[in-house]
Formats: C-alpha cells, sequence, structure tokens
C-alpha cells in the first residue's frame, strides 16, 4: 500500500519553504552584514530564502 502525497517526509517533496528557522535567518544576516555577535535575536528583518 502507498502512502499518501501528503505524509511524506518534507525533503522527499522538494517544496520550497518559505519560513526559515531563527538560526538560518541569522546566518542570511550575517552574510549579508546586517547583524553582528551582540545584537539583539529577537525582532530580526525579515529575510528570503536561498534560491
Amino acid at each position: 500500500m502507498s502512502q499518501h502525497r501528503s505524509l511524506r517526509a518534507s525533503s522527499t517533496l522538494g517544496a520550497k519553504r518559505n519560513v526559515l528557522k531563527r538560526f538560518e535567518r541569522l546566518e542570511i544576516l550575517k552574510k549579508a552584514g546586517q547583524w553582528k555577535t551582540g545584537d539583539r535575536i529577537t525582532g530580526l528583518r525579515k529575510t528570503k530564502p536561498p534560491v
């Protein structure tokens, strides 16, 4: 019996996530130079996921 599409693991679906975890947003902001160590971790800027 096969598994329904909606129950598969997200990695097998290959869909692009449009909501990032906080640590993922920090990595993007660090690369762009918009966040430094010691800055507040709450109230981060919006970021787009990498393509």
